[in-house]
């Protein structure tokens, strides 16, 4: 036989005695690599159908787009196209109120109007089924369910949108093209583009996109078309995208939550191997006989070694198997489970890729978790097996170099794992630097706790006034084969990283749900769009309605013409380093003139403008970030273009904006002198706490004035949470993950010193202790464990959640006191719970049949 055989013979026997002991430590691996795998498969498997499915999901191969009517030059461009032979559909699209007369309700619809040709990929079922031509030749509407449902309609119907009617003939089963509740907040209305021109919703101020969608026969001629006129296209600010940019940009996305979401899973890995080595370390502690008996029959430390080192990738790879079984099945349940915020259909199918990086992480991950606990086996002499009723247990020193290389060897492993799971090498140093971090703090915070618990047990005072079973269960924190480390290192970092999830989606809902506008005086109404003429006329009817008028803000569309005395030519022409930000030089700014800040503002430089401003060039307020992408300071100068009226004016106040706010702020104030004069909209903002009376004040306005457009704030925060909401569940699941798995690593660390407890018990007993003094000890014991994971980790969540918010998603931070209170009550219950359970044996074995057997 030779050695490796004999190696892998005598680790299977090794295991024989205690092989439900072992399986319990690889089902915390088990979890980890299912989540890696499911994660990592069922992107493979997005990724796969957006390559197939790119062309339905943009609408072309080719997709121009602007925010104003295409110019006539783009026009001939499109023109040129089709006689190339290459289909062209056109589509305006533009947010309106749609109401039916014969009934009340009245609900913000997303139009769409679009051409005979639309949609170029893919085709739109519809219920009745074949009424989709019907657009070519009549005056139809064709809409989704929702809004039939709001309505309170049905197909026969005829729907008002602007000054004309369109008859309901069909809803829409099937539309192709991308998710468009993650596009706008209204109900889809599809109607024929050659009936918008009568409706009156298409105006100054109005906000439509044009879009048209070709029909290229491959990527590389839409690349070069878009290629040969880029110059036209930037100069009449026409968007253009192809087939694979969309493609790329779905991948990236994918990619980015992708790595998100692994990042995650593979935190639960490394819980796993925080489990593994707890159970290897017990595990090898049983068997010190048995190696002492090895070693008198020739074994060498290395043979040895090797036998239990084997035991351990075995140990991995058995977990890993099961979690790769399990991540299979649970991303063949993901499609179904993600159907509505899916952007294609996904056909699930098993990648090798993802399955092998599993099977190799988790065989990885367990082997180099065991290094350190299984370095004691070459401390076993073989004497031992003679002298183990006199001998301690073996202990290496402290500054054994065999210890100090296995961590360096596991450092640098979770480093290379980490930096293989990420797509750019900064995340994968980031989220190393992260764990590290994490782990050392909760490792110093259990070695803290250890040190304070044997200080107390040797302080008199009021320490040692304490009952008895408090003083013991306290104690247990430091003795032998106590689980401190393990239970505080392992469950704390599942809180961590719950607990963080938590926060940043706490802070992230509170910042976009407007919860400030349950208080009163708030607005939750707005009109949007309302021309000069017509502000009186909203005035009145919004008054008559009963509500105050909070707000009326004038609107005026501008973009920036030059910047320091430079055109946009000239800053062409400018260093990387000194050029203002693309983006800022493109955009339409909506701008607004008034003499004060107002309270979601903040000034950071300069000075308002008082009311005596006479002339230009006109001071200007700008927001801190807009005027960093600008690269402007006080008194720079920036010349605006409003309507072809050169608008001169220096920076005189520089602000901070609290856009989560339910107010209008804006990128650019001017003084009222600069642009009353200017073609402009308003905006009104109003309030009623019944959605009865917003409804019918929406229809009133919506009937009297077709382009005024309204928004509902209180659907519009339903809808905005619906979005995150689902976001969130895929985050939320992986966090619960994590807690779940240092959950298992805490059965793990329970059951490593499960023979320490039953003799302690035993000698208890002996002595004369009681079973509930027995139970009151382990419940002090665990329930400490338990405060003292959950306080470490909500402290590390609370610095990472403000990180997280504070530095990515620039929000302001709240720590939720209550719910984070909740988590620490849960974590403590938790442990004590599942402590207790897994102690039954200390109960349960009589104190004769313990000292019999030591």
């Amino acid at each position: 036989m030779t050695r490796a055989a004999m190696i892998a013979r005598l680790a299977w026997r090794e295991t024989r005695a205690s092989r439900r002991r072992l399986l319990l430590f690889a089902s915390a691996i088990s979890v980890g690599v299912a989540a890696l795998v499911a994660i990592a498969s069922f992107t493979s498997n997005i990724e796969t159908s957006v390559r197939g499915q790119a062309r339905e999901l943009l609408g072309g191969d080719l997709v121009l787009g602007a925010n104003r009517p295409f110019s006539q030059p783009v026009t001939l461009l499109i023109d040129s196209l089709r006689q190339r032979g290459i289909r062209v559909a056109r589509e305006t699209r533009f947010s309106s109120m749609a109401y039916v007369k014969r009934t009340e309700g009245i609900r913000l619809a997303d139009v769409r109007a679009v051409s005979p040709e639309w949609p170029i990929y893919g085709t739109v079922a519809t219920a009745p089924a074949g009424q989709w031509p019907r657009l070519a030749r009549e005056r139809v509407a064709i809409v989704d369910t929702a809004l039939l449902v709001a309505l309170g309609a049905r197909i026969g119907d005829t729907l008002q949108l602007g000054d004309k009617g369109f008859l309901i003939v069909a809803v829409s089963v099937e539309v192709p093209g991308r998710i468009s509740g993650f596009e706008g907040f209204g109900s889809q209305v599809f109607v024929p583009a050659g009936e918008v021109s009568g409706t009156g919703l298409i105006g100054y101020g109005s906000r439509v996109r044009h879009t048209a969608y070709a029909e290229v026969s491959d990527a590389r001629p839409a690349r070069r078309i878009v290629a040969s006129h880029r110059p036209l296209l930037d100069k009449e600010k026409v968007h253009a995208e192809t087939a694979g940019d969309f493609q790329s940009e779905v991948t990236d996305a994918l990619h980015n939550l992708s790595s998100f979401l692994q990042f995650v899973g593979l935190i639960a890995l490394l819980l796993g191997g925080i489990g593994v080595a707890s159970g290897v370390g017990a595990f090898v502690a049983g068997k010190l006989d048995t190696i002492a008996i090895l070693r008198c029959l020739g074994a060498s430390r290395p043979f040895v070694f090797a036998i239990y080192l084997t035991q351990a990738a075995a140990l991995g790879l058995a977990g890993a198997a099961a979690g790769v079984v399990l991540g299979v099945g649970v991303q063949a349940a993901l499609p179904r489970l993600l159907t509505s915020i899916l952007p294609v259909d996904v056909h699930v199918a098993l990648d090798p890729r993802a399955i092998l990086a599993g099977l190799g992480i988790g065989v990885a991950v367990a082997v180099l978790f065991a290094l350190r606990p299984l370095l004691e086996v070459r401390l076993v002499s073989p004497l031992q097996a003679l002298r183990h009723s006199y001998e301690t247990e073996p202990g290496a020193p402290a500054s054994d170099p065999w210890r100090m290389a296995a961590f360096g060897v596991l450092v640098i492993g979770v480093f290379l794992i980490a930096m293989g799971r990420a797509e750019e090498p900064r995340v994968g140093v980031g989220f190393a630097v992260a764990i590290g971090l994490s782990v050392g703090t909760l490792t110093l915070a259990a070695r803290g706790v250890v040190w304070l618990s044997r200080r107390l047990s040797r302080l008199g005072g009021r320490a040692a006034r304490w009952p008895y079973v408090v003083r013991q269960g306290l104690a247990n924190l430091h003795r032998p084969r106590n689980q401190t480390r393990a239970v505080v290192t392992a469950l704390g970092f599942g809180v961590t990283v719950l607990a963080t999830l938590y926060l940043v989606q706490a802070n992230l809902l509170r910042q976009v749900s407007l919860v400030t506008l349950h208080t009163g005086g708030r607005p939750n109404l707005v009109f949007i769009d309302i021309q000069p003429d017509q502000i009186a006329g909203v005035d009145s009817l919004v008054r008559a309605a009963g509500m105050p008028v909070i707000q009326s803000v004038a609107m005026v569309p501008m973009k920036i013409a030059s910047v320091r005395g430079r055109t946009q030519e000239q800053i062409g022409q400018l260093p990387p380093e000194q050029r203002p930000t693309p983006w800022t030089l493109r955009r339409e700014f909506r701008s607004t003139y008034r003499d004060t800040a107002n309270t979601a503002e903040k000034i950071l430089q300069g000075h308002w403008w008082g009311r005596d401003v006479t002339g230009p060039p006109w001071p200007v307020s700008l927001e801190r970030d807009v005027a960093a992408e600008l690269k402007v300071g006080l008194g720079d100068s920036i010349t605006w273009n409003v309507q072809g009226v050169m608008v001169p004016s220096r920076v005189a106040v520089i602000r901070e904006v609290t856009w989560a706010r339910f107010e209008p702020n804006f990128f650019a104030v001017f003084p009222p002198a600069a642009l009353v004069h200017a073609p402009h909209s308003l905006v009104l903002l109003t309030r009623a706490d019944a959605a009865g009376p917003r409804a019918r004040l929406q229809r009133a306005i919506s009937e009297r004035f077709t382009n005024v457009t309204s928004y509902d704030v209180a659907l519009l925060q339903r809808t905005i949470e619906r979005i995150f909401s689902r976001v969130a569940l895929a985050i939320r699941f992986m966090a619960v993950l994590s807690l779940a798995t240092g959950t298992l690593v805490l059965l793990g660390a329970v059951a490593a010193g499960r023979l320490q407890r039953i003799r302690e018990g035993a000698l208890l007993k002996t002595l004369g202790a009681t079973r509930r003094q027995l139970t009151s000890i382990l419940l002090v014991e665990y329930v400490a464990l338990g405060l003292l994971a959950g306080l470490v980790g909500i402290a590390l969540a609370i610095g990472g959640g403000w990180a997280m918010t504070h530095w990515v998603l620039k929000l302001t931070f709240a720590v939720p006191v209550l719910s984070l209170a909740a988590v620490l009550v849960v974590t403590a219950g938790l442990v004590a719970l599942v402590g207790m359970a897994a102690s039954r044996e200390v109960f349960r074995r009589t104190a004769v049949e313990v000292l019999r057997d030591v």
